[in-house]
């Protein structure tokens, strides 16, 4: 059982066209993926960062405050420490990626 070796190999070499790209459409290849790792770099080290700058206020918090110490447990700590650390990433990955392709945009002058 399974798929014949023949329909395989149709269906993976599908991807590759019988057209050749030019090399300008290479070159918008290449920048955008250089913009999407820009992005993932940035949005990495803010996260890092975002992460370490919640936990701290989180942590004190729980150990100091009686309300904190009452209502929050180990998964809403982890929860408002995660939540910040994501949307600090996902901004700053965008944000990132935006620019750079703004920074990348050849337009036609007329």
């Amino acid at each position: 059982m399974g798929i014949p070796s023949e329909m395989r190999d149709l269906f993976a070499n599908r991807s590759k066209s019988l057209m050749i790209s030019s090399p300008i459409e290479d070159e918008k290849i290449l920048r955008s993926k250089q913009c999407t790792q820009e992005g993932v770099r940035a949005g990495a080290k803010v996260a890092a960062i975002a992460c370490v700058a919640t936990s701290i206020p989180t942590l004190v918090a729980v150990r100091k405050i009686p309300w904190a110490k009452a209502n929050l447990n180990y998964t809403a700590q982890a929860l408002i420490i995660s939540a910040a650390s994501i949307a600090a990433y996902f901004i700053t990955a965008d944000k990132t990626i935006l620019e750079c392709a703004r920074r990348n945009a050849h337009y036609k002058s007329p």
